[in-house]
């Protein structure tokens, strides 16, 4: 089967983030990577930004259904073991992709149009975890998904910058327990 020309000149551009930072990203550089003649990208994404956005959405897209099929808990459980099997995914099976987003959400911390975007896909992963909170009963669904959010971030990060591979089950218990605990302390 074919790769369409547009999903091969994506998957570069994952490839050339992921690997070689911001910089690395060209549009020469992508065709070459992608072994497609001089000037695909191009006629794709016409400029970096509409290559930065195109990976942007990309990303969401090939991440989006891993989530929402581990994402069906019935339990604290279950939930903390589907966060476990995507922490792994994300860091190990799929450790370019990850890659490519962190060096992405470097590169929005100036880039209002891409902050958009990335906000918009994980916007779009949290759903699945509200929704998954808001069928085992806790009483704020949102702010727990934020919370597993941000920890399951920094553990990304952790695991990326800093190749550590630590247990993050300890870590996930203690916070979806927050997450579905009845009442706040004051």
């Amino acid at each position: 089967m074919m790769i369409p020309i547009r999903e091969r000149v994506l998957d570069a551009a994952i490839t050339l983030l992921a690997t070689g930072g911001l910089r690395a990203l060209t549009h020469v550089r992508v065709d070459q990577r992608a072994g497609l003649p001089k000037g695909s990208t191009s006629n794709h994404f016409r400029t970096r930004s509409a290559l930065l956005m195109g990976v942007t959405g990309w990303i969401v897209q090939r991440e989006l259904p891993t989530v929402s099929v581990a994402f069906s808990p019935r339990s604290a459980t279950e939930f903390v073991d589907a966060m476990c099997a995507l922490l792994d995914v994300a860091t190990r099976d799929n450790r370019d992709l990850t890659s490519a987003r962190l060096v992405l959400f470097m590169e929005a911390s100036h880039n209002a149009e891409l902050r958009e975007a990335l906000s918009q896909g994980r916007a779009s992963m949290g759903a699945v975890a509200i929704s998954a909170l808001t069928e085992m009963g806790a009483r704020d669904p949102i702010a727990g998904a934020e919370a597993i959010a941000a920890c399951f971030e920094g553990l990304i990060l952790h695991r990326i910058a800093r190749h550590a591979y630590t247990d993050p089950r300890p870590i996930f218990e203690t916070v979806v327990r927050g997450a579905l605990q009845e009442g706040r302390t004051p």
